[in-house]
Parts: structure tokens; C-alpha cells; sequence
């Protein structure tokens, strides 16, 4: 006889670049979150969604806990904390490496007492702590602040422990139906994935002052078919930035780095849409978005 069918939501908070985008993608399987290894990489709440044989599991990705100082800002916290009370698990990610708790994570643990939601902790990043003791002692620091449902260590970078993830979570579901498609893994628009991918890459490749004063538009996203009668997509999408400097920064000489971003985002974009992809690429400057209350809506919690 089979098990009764389970579902549910389950947010994924931590502070910034403890690895939460990391972790749904492996746990979701495809890229649904943009990783890159800088600080508030996740601007909204993307969903992503593993269908199990009794259980679909709906992941929501938040912001990193930071300090606000911007607009932006402003709606990605209210974004990550909304998210703690509306969900039937949440998932706490905390660094390995830490050796106390900082002021971030005691503002979640605070959230997460008030929500009073079944939480398990993920330690993730465990391959870079060499001593098996110092591990133990952090799990006691946080065992000692909630009575968390499991705890977790990870590497999601090595996908180590990350189907385990997957069990307890299913434990903990409470009996009920599918509410997506079983062949889908995200509710983001075509569009919102262009986004994303295109934003990843500028993460991964731009200097540090640069990436968090961008933002992607997708103007264009139309599927044809060639002359050949292969499929394809055309698209085109915007670099919005905040300073002239910068626009040169994403550039490049003689236009090296816009075409580094645009190569490895279509390579990705091909793979996520099984089809060939045409991306033309702009780059803008828009003074002082992160203020601005119309492109900041974009990033509001839905």
C-alpha cells in the first residue's frame, strides 16, 4: 500500500553567502537560483520545486540576512523574515566555520521563535572545518538556543548529505496535494530564469564593487523557428547599472567582459530551455535604482 501523498512549503533563510542557493539548486536539480560566491546574490523569493514518489516539496529561497541600506535593501529583509511564518518547514542555514553566534543568525533565531515553526538547521560548508569537535561544539551552541526538529551538516558544493535534507523534510509534511505540474521545478517565468542566469554570470565575473548595483530586464524573449526548421529563442536582455565607470567595468576592453557574461549565460540558458538560444546583451546607467520604488516593486515579496 502506498504512503499517503505529502506536500507542503519550506523556506530556506541564513545569512548572506552561507550557500542557500546552492543548496536548493542541488536539491531542486536544476539551476533556479542564482550562485555565486558574493553576498546578497538572491534579491527576491524564488520557489523551487522537488516532486517526490509521495511528496512535492515547494523550496522558497530568500535574501541573506544583511544590514539595510537602501530601498532595495529594505524589501529583500522584509522579504527573507515574511517568509518564516508563512511556511510549513523552514530551513536555517548557518556557516560551518562559524565559531559563535552573530548578530544575523540571533535576528533569525529570534524570527524563528516568534513563527515558532518547525525548523531544521543546516550547517553547511563542513568540508572546510577540519576538526570533527569544533562542529560538535557549534551544534551545541545552536541546540542550546532552539529546540530545532533535525540538524543537518552539509557541503552542498559536494552534495554531501543534501538527500538527507530531503527525507526529514518529507517527515515533517503534513498530508496534502500537488499544487504544481510534476514536470515543473519553478514557478519563475521564462523571463525571471534569463534574469537570473545573466545576473549570475555579471556575479561571478565583475569586481566586487560592481554586481550588487546591477539589475537584469529581459526586453525580448521570443522562440522561432530557423530555416532549418531548428528551434530558437531570441532574446534580449538589459544590464542596468549605477555609474559610467561601471558600464565600462561590465564592458571590457573592446567589449571582452559583456561577451564573457553573454557566452556563458547562453551556454547555461541553452541547457535550462532545450533549445539554442540568440542573446543580445545591453548595458544602461540608471543612477540610484536601489531607490527607486518602481524597480524595487519588482523585487517585492508576491
Amino acid at each position: 500500500m502506498n504512503e499517503k501523498f505529502k506536500s507542503g512549503f519550506v523556506s530556506i533563510i541564513g545569512r548572506t553567502n552561507v550557500g542557500k542557493s546552492t543548496i536548493i539548486n542541488a536539491l531542486v536539480g536544476e539551476k533556479v537560483a542564482a550562485v555565486a560566491n558574493k553576498t546578497q546574490t538572491t534579491r527576491t523569493a524564488i520557489r523551487g520545486v522537488v516532486n517526490r514518489e509521495n511528496s512535492q516539496i515547494i523550496f522558497i529561497d530568500t535574501p541573506g540576512i544583511h544590514k539595510p541600506k537602501s530601498k532595495l535593501s529594505e524589501t529583500m529583509l522584509d522579504t527573507a523574515f515574511n517568509f518564516i511564518g508563512d511556511v510549513d518547514v523552514v530551513l536555517f542555514v548557518i556557516d560551518a566555520t562559524s565559531t559563535e553566534i552573530g548578530r544575523g543568525d540571533s535576528k533569525i533565531l529570534e524570527r524563528i521563535k516568534e513563527a515558532k515553526r518547525k525548523t531544521i538547521l543546516i550547517i553547511n560548508k563542513i568540508d572546510m572545518v577540519e576538526k570533527k569537535e569544533e562542529l560538535l561544539k557549534l551544534i551545541d551552541l545552536y541546540q542550546k538556543q532552539y529546540n530545532f526538529t533535525a540538524v543537518i551538516p552539509v557541503s552542498a558544493v559536494k552534495r554531501q548529505n543534501v538527500d538527507i535534507i530531503l527525507e526529514e523534510i518529507e517527515k515533517n509534511l503534513k498530508e496534502g496535494p500537488a499544487y504544481y505540474d510534476i514536470e515543473e521545478y519553478t514557478d519563475q517565468t521564462s523571463r525571471q530564469l534569463v534574469e537570473e542566469v545573466i545576473r549570475e554570470k555579471a556575479l561571478k565575473f565583475l569586481d566586487d564593487e560592481v554586481p550588487h548595483g546591477l539589475y537584469i530586464e529581459t526586453e525580448k524573449m521570443k522562440y522561432r523557428k530557423t530555416k532549418e526548421k531548428e528551434g530558437i529563442y531570441d532574446v534580449e536582455a538589459t544590464i542596468y547599472c549605477l555609474r559610467n565607470s561601471h558600464k565600462g567595468i561590465i564592458i571590457g576592453k573592446n567589449g571582452s567582459m559583456l561577451k564573457k557574461i553573454g557566452t556563458y549565460a547562453r551556454k547555461d540558458l541553452e541547457n535550462m530551455l532545450g533549445t539554442k538560444v540568440n542573446l543580445k546583451i545591453w548595458v544602461k546607467v540608471k543612477e540610484d535604482w536601489l531607490n527607486n520604488d518602481t524597480i524595487v516593486k519588482k523585487f517585492k515579496l508576491n
